[in-house]
């Protein structure tokens, strides 16, 4: 929940000029909903993407406050955050909520980007897989071989999230891996092996060749990190670096 359009469109703008080649690194920037528009229209032509943080699972309706996949399609956003850890443990979506969206999503033409991750206290519990696996299970329910192939996953373990802790990149490679073999149980293995799994949890420049130089690691989805130019520059700098 930061900047408005005009501060969003301004970092956007900064941020296109100071990266005129992203070296083959997918960026996509997620603003606030009232943001999209006028980040789209600072970025559109560029290597760029945008995305919504959220969005809900029925086409329209009655429900005061909520945005639809149309609606963020109608800005030029591609892609959208669901299942993210504080629409789980802040807002109190669950599983089926966020199953919804991911079908809706797709409906819509929208990429969507599904969060799954545990706490520290199913971690220490170790728990970590039972939570993942079971947030994969009920999150792609109903998903065709075929719908997963625009799917992206991203692995948050809540307890690095603004916390200033990070996995270690041995833990969040096994978590990787385990993510992998969840889905080549759920479909096959070239749905496993083609889905893009992405690692959020306080990944800042001076982390991100060592979380992302693991087969299993395919991106970041960057947090406070994102909001500095020179620390998000730095994050796309490291990762274009990696061979």
């Amino acid at each position: 929940m930061h900047f408005g359009p005009k501060a969003a469109a301004e970092f956007a703008e900064s941020l296109r000029i100071n990266i005129l080649d992203t070296h083959g690194v997918s960026v996509i920037l997620c603003p606030p909903f009232l943001a999209l528009k006028s980040v789209f229209d600072v970025v559109n032509g560029s290597e760029l993407k945008v995305g919504a943080q959220n969005m809900h699972w029925e086409e329209a309706g009655a429900f005061t406050g909520e945005i639809t996949g149309t609606m963020i399609r109608e800005t030029g956003a591609e892609y959208v955050i669901l299942g993210h850890s504080e629409r789980r443990h802040v807002f109190g979506e669950s599983d089926d909520w966020i199953n919804k969206k991911v079908h809706r999503s797709l409906k819509t033409g929208l990429i969507p980007i599904l969060c799954v991750g545990e706490k520290i206290e199913e971690r220490e519990g170790n728990l970590t897989e039972k939570v993942i696996a079971r947030q994969l299970r009920d999150g792609l329910k109903g998903l065709s071989k075929a719908e997963m192939e625009t799917v992206i996953i991203a692995y948050e373990p809540v307890w690095a999230i603004g916390t200033g802790l990070t996995a270690t990149p041995e833990q969040a490679a096994d978590t990787h891996a385990f993510i992998r073999s969840a889905l080549k149980t759920l479909y096959d293995g070239e749905v496993a092996e083609s889905t893009w799994i992405l690692y959020g949890g306080s990944v800042k420049p001076d982390n991100t060749q060592g979380l992302l130089s693991n087969k299993d690691i395919d991106g970041a989805l960057v947090g406070g990190a994102s909001m500095t130019l020179e620390a998000f520059k730095g994050i796309i700098d490291e990762a274009g670096a990696i061979d």
